[in-house]
């Protein structure tokens, strides 16, 4: 039924919450490929104080940031592939919802599991929710876990 699962990871442990699904339904699904994907959106106010440092020093940050994402990203991978299930990584660049919803559109993906941080009342107002707006312009299926049924608290 499923081929490709998509997962969207931020770096948190509320994300990392659908990674049981993922291992669940990759495995009784026979899915072919898992793919880990983290978004790096681009930090608002930061561009006034980045004009005023050295070129050099923006490419080192920019790149340690990108290899801590890897690295990071690496080690999910390696616990699924551990468990038999095949897992990619990938990173991408922009607004998180948008790049997760080009990179379904682009990709063959079959399905999507996401955890939600669970933002309610201001917070939700004033963040927005990737897993949101994922849901409701998707033309896949996404599973969006809810970080409260592990007892994680945000």
């Amino acid at each position: 039924m499923y081929k490709k699962i998509l997962v969207p990871l931020d770096g948190s442990e509320l994300a990392e919450c659908s990674l049981e699904h993922v291992k669940a339904i990759a495995s009784g699904c026979n899915v072919a490929e898992v793919v880990l994907i983290r978004v790096l959106e681009p930090v608002s106010g930061v561009s006034e104080l980045a004009a005023r440092m050295p070129d050099e020093w923006l490419k080192n940050v920019d790149s340690e940031h990108r290899a801590g994402i890897k690295s990071y990203l690496t080690r999910v991978a390696a616990k699924l592939n551990n468990a038999g299930i095949s897992a990619q990584t990938v990173i991408a660049e922009g607004n998180a919802a948008d790049s997760i919803l080009e990179y379904i559109d682009n990709n063959d993906i079959d399905l999507v599991i996401m955890s939600t941080h669970g933002r309610s009342g201001l917070a939700r107002w004033a963040f927005g929710s990737v897993a949101d707006r994922v849901v409701k312009y998707s033309h896949v299926p996404v599973l969006v876990i809810s970080p409260h049924a592990f007892g994680v608290d945000k």
